[in-house]
């Protein structure tokens, strides 16, 4: 059995464990330095009391392990990858954060494990779809990336319910987009490109948020004309959500902004996430669009109740680090999403949620 640690006991951190553990072929350790967040983990797994602060804890702790998965804040993984270079532990995790994905880059280099940031639903399977179907044309002209996880049911006026992290949400709100606009690649501004579209009869709006991307701007730079990802929200959040962050500038006071959402925008179990990639440009000498479109509900497995948001995040870092685990990712060095293969992600067990 692949020994595999998961650090951060929160909702993905807990699908992860959950998800390894009833493969039967992971030995899972789950380890948080919240013992009552710990404690309240249902899943069968080993728990372990570990503070990420304490860099001679993480190293000696993750000698154990073959594998490890951040579950915690953006703002963590640096410690967290450093300590898995030193105890030669591979090394996945889910940040958006662009700043936090170069750094750990540079950590690859010299070390002798893989290491793969990135590895949830955006950034992470969204790209891995859209590379997958750019592939399959000789020309690109534009390649578009949306992606929401919105409420099933929202009655509040933001149109929006807390679904993960406020951190990643509010980084992704704040930061600096990565985009290629007629040919060149630049940062846009986060909240701008705002656009109205509908799906299965239902409007939504999209806008430009942080880090969804991946790779994508590198590997497609000087080969596709346009090119950005945008977070998708009902009518209306954007509007209400550029007050807050541009006209009150609590984009400058992320703390009080943080604890403003999680004491005043309530948390629904009941969810959909919307995944949505449009390609364009041409095959054969031909003008053709291709598109990949999935909704994903909250669902009730094994007797346990997860949102849509927990089985997507969850399930794709999984199922990358189940595919690194059989041999079908390099065993060293620095791994972008893109080097999956698409049919070999939404086949592996871990990934059945997305079908």
């Amino acid at each position: 059995m692949k020994r595999v640690m998961i650090i951060g006991a929160g909702k993905i951190g807990e699908t992860a464990a959950f998800l390894f553990q009833q493969s039967g072929d992971y030995q899972v350790t789950l380890a948080d330095s919240n013992e009552t967040l710990l404690n309240k983990v249902s899943a069968n797994v080993r728990k372990v009391l570990l503070d990420v602060n304490d860099a001679t804890a993480l190293t000696t702790t993750l000698q154990e392990q073959e594998m490890v998965l951040s579950a915690c804040p953006f703002f963590l993984n640096v410690k967290i990858a450093t300590a898995a270079a030193q105890a030669n532990t591979h090394y996945f995790d889910l940040t958006e954060d662009v700043a936090t994905t170069n750094a750990i880059r540079e950590i690859a280099r010299t070390a002798n494990v893989s290491f793969m940031p990135q590895c949830g639903l955006a950034p992470g399977f969204i790209s891995i779809a859209a590379y997958d179907i750019a592939k399959q044309f000789d020309t690109l002209d534009a390649v578009r990336l949306r992606v929401g996880a919105l409420p099933q049911f929202p009655t509040n006026s933001l149109m929006y319910n807390l679904t993960w992290s406020t951190d990643g949400l509010i980084n992704e709100y704040c930061n600096p987009c990565d985009a290629i606009h007629e040919g060149e690649r630049k940062e846009v501004m986060p909240m701008e490109g705002y656009e109205r579209f509908a799906l299965d009869g239902v409007e939504y709006e999209a806008f430009n948020t942080s880090g969804g991307l991946g790779a994508l701007a590198e590997i497609l730079d000087k080969k596709v004309y346009n090119l950005d990802y945008k977070t998708v929200r009902y009518p209306g959040h954007c509007q209400l959500m550029k007050i807050l962050l541009n006209e009150l500038k609590l984009n400058k006071k992320r703390a009080v902004l943080k604890e403003i959402m999680e004491d005043s925008i309530p948390f629904t179990p009941q969810d959909v996430v919307l995944v949505f990639v449009s390609v364009s440009g041409t095959v054969n000498g031909r003008s053709v669009q291709r598109s990949y479109s999935r909704k994903i509900y909250n669902q009730h497995i094994q007797g346990k109740d997860f949102t849509a948001i927990q089985l997507t995040t969850a399930g794709a870092a999984c199922a990358v680090i189940d595919l690194h685990a059989k041999g079908k990712l390099p065993a060293t060095g620095f791994i972008r999403q893109e080097d999956v293969a698409f049919a070999d992600l939404t086949a592996n067990r871990f990934a059945t949620y997305y079908n």
